[in-house]
């Protein structure tokens, strides 16, 4: 299946008291049309900035350093503001944490949706209209028609972030960047929401790049999962894949940290140590002075990316060559 969305080798720097200091480096993946790419990782491990730099938001003092972003077999990340502009919100959508930072305050939810397709459709405003009832309707908005006329704070967290992809679907995009979409939201209305979200894409064709730091919800909803660790990627494969057999020892303690109903405990495991700030970054491997697992190398070279299965793993431990004198 061809790529929809390619990373290639994305780098970007925060330039700050004439310090660079590297928030994302050298991070490649691909999207395919339809799929859903969980990005996972602790807060700081560079998952929004990836999602922010996709979407060419990116403000100083951050920057993108390095690396390539390419949509649809068309480089994005040299475009200008104008055409950038152009292809946000038609060609790729975004999903944000906390949706009255998406919505406009003193416009109605009608009006919001209207102006955005008007923006970018060849349709008229009674043709917009029409089109942003049935969406209302479709995300499970009741008394759609009536919704149309009613402000943001009007409406519950949850109906917002209806709302929310209701604004996000509304140009058809072929991706769509979801930032934390139900981190704000009660536990019964993020499933709602996340079925919502699985269930519109499976049905448009519509490529996601789903960013958050709940592997329980990477493991409900994406068919591959990007874990990320001080600003690299240091696992990617097929979800099933990684839940059953994680390659890296970061993404096992991920993946042991979550509840579990089929096995008793007394308690979660826990990952020792904090991630390494990006001034004060640590030789060879970011991990290596949390990993039970570490050896010499670990501390002074950085590890490649090697194929592991169905998974490719940036652990010495997976190299095929050393992996017998690492265990």
């Amino acid at each position: 299946m061809s790529a929809l969305l390619e990373v290639r080798g994305l780098s970007v720097e925060i330039v700050a008291r004439r310090r660079r200091l590297t928030a994302i480096a050298d991070v490649s993946f691909e999207i395919a049309a339809g799929e859903i790419l969980g990005v996972v990782g602790e807060s700081g491990a560079g998952k929004s900035v990836t999602g922010t730099a996709v979407l060419g938001l990116l403000e100083p003092p951050a920057r993108q350093a390095a690396g390539e972003i390419v949509f649809a077999g068309r480089r994005i990340d040299t475009l200008g503001a104008e055409a950038m502009r152009a292809l946000r919100g038609k060609e790729i959508a975004a999903v944000f944490q906390d949706p009255l930072t998406s919505l406009d305050p003193l416009m109605t939810i009608g009006a919001q949706l209207a102006e955005t397709m008007l923006t970018h459709l060849p349709i008229t405003r009674s043709e917009a209209q029409a089109r942003a009832e049935r969406l209302l309707a479709e995300v499970g908005i009741p008394a759609p028609r009536e919704r149309l006329s009613a402000y943001p704070h009007e409406l519950s967290g949850g109906m917002r972030q209806r709302v929310v992809l209701a604004l996000a679907f509304c140009c058809e995009p072929r991706l769509i960047i979801a930032d934390e979409p139900t981190t704000a939201l009660d536990v019964s209305i993020q499933a709602q929401i996340l079925d919502l979200l699985r269930r519109m894409c499976r049905e448009r064709g519509t490529a996601v790049m789903l960013v958050t730091h709940d592997m329980g919800v990477i493991a409900e909803v994406a068919d591959r999962v990007a874990v990320m660790y001080a600003g690299r990627v240091v696992e990617i494969g097929p979800t099933r894949a990684l839940i059953e057999a994680a390659g890296h020892p970061y993404t096992r303690g991920l993946m042991a940290s979550i509840p579990s109903m089929r096995r008793r405990t007394a308690e979660l495991m826990q990952i020792p140590g904090a991630m390494p700030r990006p001034d004060a970054p640590v030789a060879g491997c970011a991990f290596h002075p949390r990993c039970a697992r570490a050896f010499d190398r670990c501390a002074v070279e950085r590890p490649g990316s090697f194929q592991a299965g169905a998974s490719r793993v940036a652990c010495w431990l997976a190299d095929p060559a050393l992996a017998g004198a690492g265990a």
